[in-house]
């Protein structure tokens, strides 16, 4: 079952409160802090991130396991660790890019 989290929206300015994440070369920002859950991120040249991610807003859904959520899907990005917290990882359906989430 997935879970709605945030939206992530691709932008070409650097948003007040955005932190760079040197690996994926991506500045974001914090979509807790955001009324309606919206995170926006700013690629920067030679990120990794498919060009599906980098400009098309994308939906983000918590899973209970993410290896369970990713079989049989059409996996884009990951998965990969962000923290002993969260492993994400991108899948591609209905022509958009979903961000699956196993919070621990």
């Amino acid at each position: 079952m997935r879970t709605l989290n945030h939206v992530g929206i691709p932008t070409d300015e650097k948003k007040p409160g955005a932190v760079f994440n040197e690996g994926l070369k991506v500045w974001l920002t914090d979509f807790n802090k955001s009324p309606n859950r919206i995170e926006f991120l700013k690629f920067e040249e030679g990120s990794c991130l498919p060009e599906i991610i980098q400009t098309t807003a994308h939906l983000a859904y918590e899973v209970p396991c993410l290896k369970t959520a990713l079989e049989g899907a059409k996996v884009i990005f990951g998965p990969a660790v962000c923290d002993e917290h969260l492993t994400i990882a991108f899948i591609e359906e209905e022509g958009i890019a979903l961000e699956l989430m196993e919070i621990k």
